[in-house]
């Protein structure tokens, strides 16, 4: 954002204000005097990261007030399209998802604008259709940081396998843009190697080894999220590439989530550094919002009073972008992106019972 001018400073400031205006810690109440009934269709309950989500939501819902309501799509967006008539079924007031298919949900979006029930998706940005507020990371950034971390150890040299999520996603589409483009401009000299995987564990897996077996010589992993860590260090320790990070055969390994199992791997030598998804953060706010939007509060882009920064996507779509630190084993710069050590306590992955 150009904050040159006086006014673009002065709108800024109007927003911070706006913000502020919407932390109050009073209970939204439904026209009886009770708490605001939501619903949170959780998308997956297969994987670390989504598992912690799950575990947040009713805590933080709790805090503020709300009374939750809770379905799981199971990563199928027929069925979060099926959950969404459910919660209007039951009187929702508000609805937070996730969906893993971003084009595919807008005619559930627009079922749920008819019937004026703000939605607000986390984790995801809906191609199409209308949100009171996406909650996410920006995660064009996850695939820059993870591309100046393995640039910088291969030293602009070298062969890349770069595990990708669903290209259906959004998350996916940007993770492996950003990657690719960082990659292209900055390191020419690495030769990346892009296998598309549905965020499936499996087939990551199998793809990893048809390029370890094609080009023995690959230096490093660009896993865009934790589903596949356990496949991969599995498949590099069969292959005695599971080495210290200062012998000749290891292979840079580099995730996407923070997951507990993340930081105690790179602790360990056992992958090299991750880029720290806040799922903490991704449950607070997508309530905190959808109390907003039920209380008829509004939002403008600028910065938050959280550590991170609305920015409008398009018309009519804000979006809250998160916090995501890159993680390393020195807490150190690579090609600019600083980092913390795994042990860092401000990162959720040590913060979770």
């Amino acid at each position: 954002m150009n904050r040159s001018s006086i006014a673009a400073t002065a709108a800024v400031v109007m927003s911070v204000v706006a913000l502020g205006g919407c932390a109050g810690g009073e209970n939204s109440t439904g026209a009886d005097g009770s708490a605001a009934v939501v619903g949170v269709d959780y998308p997956r309950s297969d994987t670390d990261f989504w598992n912690s989500y799950i575990k947040y939501t009713p805590q933080f819902a709790t805090e503020l007030g709300l009374d939750l309501k809770t379905t799981n799509s199971q990563n199928d967006v027929a069925k979060l399209t099926s959950n969404v008539q459910s919660f209007i079924s039951q009187g929702v007031q508000g609805i937070a998802m996730a969906p893993q298919d971003t084009a595919a949900i807008a005619p559930a979006l627009q079922t749920l604008a008819s019937k004026k029930i703000p939605a607000v998706t986390i984790d995801t940005r809906p191609d199409q259709g209308e949100v009171f507020m996406v909650v996410r990371a920006d995660n064009r950034a996850y695939g820059e940081k993870a591309c100046q971390f393995l640039g910088t150890k291969l030293k602009g040299a070298g062969k890349v396998v770069m595990l990708q999520g669903d290209l259906a996603s959004i998350n996916g589409r940007d993770r492996t843009e950003a990657f690719s483009e960082c990659m292209k401009k900055n390191y020419p000299g690495i030769t990346v190697f892009g296998e598309a995987t549905n965020w499936d564990g499996a087939i990551a897996s199998q793809k990893l080894q048809i390029r370890l077996t094609e080009h023995p010589d690959i230096k490093g992993v660009y896993m865009q999220s934790s589903f596949a860590l356990a496949g991969t260090l599995q498949l590099l320790k069969q292959r005695d590439l599971l080495t210290a990070p200062d012998d000749p055969k290891h292979v840079f390994v580099v995730s996407n989530d923070g997951i507990p199992k993340e930081l105690q791997d790179i602790a360990a030598g056992n992958i090299d550094a991750t880029v720290s998804q806040p799922a903490d953060l991704y449950a607070k706010y997508a309530l905190y919002y959808l109390k907003a939007a039920i209380e008829g509060k509004t939002f403008q882009p600028g910065p938050t009073d959280h550590e991170s920064t609305i920015i409008q996507v398009r018309d009519g779509v804000l979006e809250d972008q998160l916090s995501a630190p890159l993680v390393t084993l020195d807490g150190g710069t690579y090609g600019g992106v600083p980092s913390l050590k795994p042990d860092d306590k401000s990162l959720w992955g040590n913060n979770i019972g």
